[in-house]
């Protein structure tokens, strides 16, 4: 049964820790005057190690194929469109989740809204098939794909993962954790709809500074995931699950997932380029 509780947004003025919304604001600014400074130099921009780095973490899990991607002034996103609106959606979910204290909730959302965000999935899931078949020329195709659906279909599914992994990965850490669903109204899934598509017009509107940040934050939203799902699946093989009873209890156990996703996602990265000689795209597509 759905809640008639108030809207996300509306409950995060009154619950939202302030040194995490302080800390994560001055992250955002720093990021911010880094994109500025890295897009007045095409040069420096080319070669921007932030933007390296979130190349290595792409070509581990995504296709990065570039007429599939966006650019920063020439310069391509570390994930193509889809994968960008998916790990962008992970990230912001995490984070608005993360600032309004939900950190230690448990349930998944209601039925009803655990069925749309299915439906989330579903979405991404008929626009990769039509997209995929446009390799082959002779396929019939539903529609002609575009990039900006692309970002759209995935952010919609990074919205869902997010809601879906982070209860999951409460259960996993806390000892005593906060019963109740991580989201518990249509008001809520709204504002976040309403965040996540703040995001997607902030992607279009290819300001590149924003987009730097933007690219930055998609990246680490691989990192995120692929942490959140080391930690679940290692404290269960080692059956350290539901130990927690504070924030600082968990700061080894998600240390070492981070690690593990740092080496992963390399190891990954480097085994594609072995074995396809690039990390940008695939031989013969296109």
């Amino acid at each position: 049964m759905i809640e008639q509780s108030p809207s996300f947004f509306v409950g995060l003025k009154g619950s939202v820790r302030r040194p995490r919304a302080v800390a994560l604001g001055v992250v955002l600014l720093a990021l911010l005057v880094m994109g500025w400074y890295a897009v007045t130099d095409s040069s420096h921009l080319a070669h921007d190690p932030l933007l390296a780095g979130g190349d290595y973490l792409g070509a581990a899990l995504c296709h990065r194929i570039t007429s599939r991607s966006f650019v920063i002034n020439g310069r391509q996103f570390p994930l193509c469109a889809r994968c960008t609106g998916m790990y962008l959606g992970v990230a912001l979910t995490f984070a608005a989740l993360f600032l309004a204290g939900r950190g230690r909730r448990t349930d998944l959302p209601p039925l009803p809204i655990l069925l749309v965000l299915i439906g989330f999935i579903g979405l991404m899931g008929i626009d990769g098939v039509n997209s995929y078949t446009h390799f082959f020329p002779n396929f019939p195709h539903l529609y002609q794909p575009q990039n900006w659906f692309r970002l759209v279909t995935g952010m919609g599914t990074g919205l869902a993962m997010g809601l879906l992994v982070f209860p999951a990965l409460a259960q996993t850490l806390w000892r005593e954790g906060d019963g109740r669903s991580v989201i518990n109204s249509w008001g809520e899934l709204v504002d976040l709809l309403i965040l996540v598509t703040i995001a997607t017009l902030l992607v279009l509107s290819n300001q590149p500074t924003v987009s730097y940040v933007l690219a930055l934050v998609s990246a680490a939203g691989v990192l995120l995931i692929v942490t959140a799902l080391n930690a679940v699946l290692l404290l269960m093989l080692l059956k350290r699950d539901g130990r927690a009873r504070r924030w600082v209890e968990t700061a080894v156990p998600l240390l070492i997932s981070l690690v593990l996703a740092v080496g992963d996602l390399v190891a990954l990265a480097l085994l594609r380029f072995n074995l396809t000689g690039t990390m940008t795209g695939f031989p013969g597509l296109a």
